[in-house]
């Protein structure tokens, strides 16, 4: 999610505890659109500050990483550096629940004299921006220059009156009655979370489907179908949440599908129950752990792009060779009639008459009467003949397409293996074993002198609440390995039933495993599987013993014929990962 006016209140009450009365010690601008101040607070420690007007990912947070800077300090870093370097931060505020957080900052002249400056941050997705203006709201710069060639609502510019834009006419919720709330909410012909939002500043989509999951409420209903007892839970479920920001008794948390974050917020998220919900200290921390681990998974994706491309496309082609090879096998199941025919032919065709173009014999497999078309120009013998060339020749076409089509089958499940290895690879070094693997099946074009990389990726290791290792292969050359080399007899070995996903392996010396155990290691082969996005996942599992490799099969192809199988969840929450 973008930031909403519940994160902007967290942040502005964290830099209030930690900022206030610290003096701006160093500024720097390490990216075009991004500050890092380093602030010497009252209690003598010193914080990072981030502030960043990127349109895709704008951000402030507090940190204690450092970055590198250029050598020359852009205009607009050295503007600030020459007027609240030193600066004393008098003040940190959020006007009406805005997405803007506006410090307050004394420092002194040039003339020795004090003067207070204001320096407004933005956080407005490709509108972001951070604004330095004096205590009259003039625009002294900023670090992005609108002009009104790029906004008709707006000009950024220095000489110009700062404002907040208002495109929309919103209220503030802190400040909303109930006869305003239920003659602005109940009155709308729209879905109940889209009036709240649409409705109140800094209420994101997010936030008011929470508000209605605790007020029991459906998000997509709509206002006149509620009870009057509904719009009372409704109005003071709302209270409460604004409760939060006025008492500032936020609750930072991060949602997590297993390891992928995918949501975060000021507020818990009840309403992400099913999924694992990770209380956060303070929003900052929240911020960086979320948008680190977002961009980890956004580099990866970038970096597999043309992995991806490749493997898509090579199975595209594959499906429609498999299409291709599926019909012309249909147009040979009519082999058979023709060598009947043949038979036949040699069986009854004694007393065909010459230049008949049709003979009627009893089949002897269905004893029934049938009729047989013959060619006029020819003998019985030679219509005979002809019918057996036929049933040969479409035999032999059955006979090649039959392995043809195994073989296409197997290129795809292959290829379906590499997708889910794209799918779960965390960083650069997961993604080098499926390129060799793409390389090797020639898939990639070797370059003349490429030498074979170096692989540093290793397989995931989890450990059981009964404290049984668990490894799970992260591609294909890792499932043979773990399967085939790591594994011995008595280990435990699991994978989704007829379905592309990894080799799961649970490390035992006797056999024998709790049952925990055993359900744990089956969710995780639910969870790295194709079918992980389904409620259910069928899990086969036997001893690593009873599992074998086909002579010549693919990377992670194996065979086996003695198991077991249970339903699991692919679901890995609660599952400790090394």
């Amino acid at each position: 999610m973008s930031f909403d006016g519940f994160t902007i209140a967290n942040v502005t009450h964290d830099l209030n505890k930690y900022l206030i009365g610290g003096r701006i010690s160093k500024i720097a601008q390490p990216e075009k659109d991004e500050l890092l101040f380093t602030i010497k607070c009252p209690d003598r420690s010193q914080l990072r500050l981030i502030i960043s007007a990127n349109a895709s990912l704008p951000l402030i947070y507090i940190t204690d990483e450092k970055k590198q800077s250029p050598l020359t300090a852009p205009n607009f870093c050295m503007l600030l550096r020459k007027h609240i370097q030193n600066g004393k931060i008098l003040k940190i505020t959020q006007p009406d629940m805005e997405r803007v957080i506006i410090f307050e900052i004394e420092h002194l002249d040039e003339m020795g004299d004090l003067k207070t400056k204001q320096l407004i941050v933005e956080i407005m997705g490709k509108h972001s921006n951070i604004i330095f203006a004096d205590m009259d709201n003039n625009i002294i710069d900023s670090i992005k220059h609108v002009s009104a060639n790029m906004s008709s609502v707006r000009e950024v510019l220095p000489g110009r009156t700062y404002f907040i834009p208002k495109t929309v006419e919103k209220f503030n919720p802190l400040l909303a009655k109930k006869e305003d709330f239920f003659r602005e909410i109940f009155s709308k012909n729209m879905k109940l979370s889209k009036c709240l939002y649409s409705t109140y500043t800094g209420i994101s989509p997010v936030v008011a489907e929470e508000i209605l999951y605790r007020s029991l409420i459906d998000p997509d209903a709509y206002p006149e179908i509620l009870k009057d007892y509904e719009k009372e839970q409704f109005y003071n479920t709302f209270c409460q949440v604004m409760d939060i920001v006025k008492d500032s008794t936020f609750t930072p948390v991060i949602v997590y599908d297993g390891k992928k974050p995918v949501e975060y917020a000021a507020i818990k998220l009840n309403m992400y129950h099913d999924l694992n919900i990770v209380e956060y200290d303070n929003i900052s921390t929240v911020l960086k752990d979320y948008y680190k681990q977002k961009e980890v998974v956004t580099r990866i994706r970038q970096k597999s792009v043309d992995l991806r491309k490749i493997t898509s496309t090579a199975y595209d082609r594959a499906r429609k060779k498999l299409s291709l090879q599926e019909k012309q096998l249909k147009d040979t199941e009519k082999r058979d009639k023709y060598r009947i025919y043949g038979e036949l032919i040699n069986t009854y065709g004694y007393d065909v008459k010459p230049q008949s173009t049709k003979m009627e014999a009893l089949n002897y497999y269905t004893n029934e009467n049938i009729t047989i078309p013959l060619d006029k120009d020819l003998t019985p013998h030679e219509n005979s003949v002809r019918y057996f060339n036929k049933y040969n020749k479409l035999k032999r076409t059955f006979e090649a397409l039959s392995l043809q089509i195994e073989n296409t089958r197997t290129e795809i499940e292959h290829l379906e293996s590499i997708s889910i290895c794209l799918d779960i690879a965390e960083n650069e070094e997961d993604l080098v074993e499926i390129k060799e693997e793409l390389t090797e099946y020639g898939y990639i074009n070797k370059k003349r002198g490429e030498k074979k990389a170096k692989i540093k990726s290793s397989p995931f290791h989890y450990i059981s609440s009964d404290g049984f290792d668990i490894f799970i292969g992260k591609n294909n050359y890792q499932n043979d390995i773990l399967t085939f080399k790591n594994g011995t007899g008595n280990d435990w070995w699991f994978h989704a039933k007829k379905i592309p996903g990894s080799h799961v392996l649970v490390k035992t010396r006797d056999g024998n495993l709790p049952d925990k155990t055993f359900e744990e290691a089956a969710r995780l082969a639910a969870y790295y599987s194709k079918a992980r996005e389904n409620a259910k996942v069928e899990v086969d599992y036997l001893q690593i013993k009873n599992v074998k490799k086909p002579n010549g099969a693919k990377p992670g192809f194996v065979v086996y014929y003695t198991n077991y199988s249970m339903t699991a969840e692919p679901d890995i929450s609660g599952i400790k990962q090394i």
